[in-house]
């Protein structure tokens, strides 16, 4: 793939990453504020409205300039890593997109509402309620992790 087409794709991507996570948080705010709840699928996974000033878990609530700012830094120096050194890994190219897609998802949110919408609530276990970019920050970060354990188990093969 040239790496014109590749930073396309990358772009339409992301957009289609952050469209569909505010049309959710949308869909979410209009039909579940402020404290309804509809199965999804029953005893499974429920969609109930909910706002999270913090990160994960709620935790550190309140800090939402720090949050801002944090985020706004950490998804620049992302992209630009991405279009300046990664384009060779189509992996990692991918990864840092999606990684970046779920963080401005819920930095639009941050800036504009001052708060995190979240409606996704797994019933059958104690967990957090979350949403798409949430979904999207844990999956590039676990497709992160796998990249840097097997690219430091290649390196250390080579290294024999």
């Amino acid at each position: 793939m040239k790496l014109k087409n590749k930073n396309i794709w990358s772009v339409f991507m992301i957009i289609v990453i952050l469209a569909i996570d505010q049309v959710t948080k949308y869909f979410a705010k209009s039909y579940l504020y402020p404290d309804k709840a509809k199965d999804f699928i029953k005893g499974f996974i429920e969609f109930r409205y909910a706002e999270n000033t913090g990160v994960a878990f709620s935790m550190l609530s309140g800090g939402r300039i720090f949050f801002i700012i944090l985020t706004a830094v950490v998804v620049i120096a992302c992209l630009i890593y991405m279009y300046l050194k990664c384009q060779k890994n189509l992996w990692l190219y991918w990864t840092i997109g999606v990684l970046s897609a779920g963080a401005i998802g819920n930095l639009i949110d941050r800036i504009y509402l001052g708060y995190v919408v979240d409606f996704i609530n797994p019933i059958f276990v104690n967990f957090a309620i979350f949403n798409i970019a949430d979904c999207a920050v844990t999956l590039g970060a676990i497709s992160l992790i796998a990249y840097l354990v097997l690219d430091m188990f290649k390196k250390e093969s080579k290294d024999e």
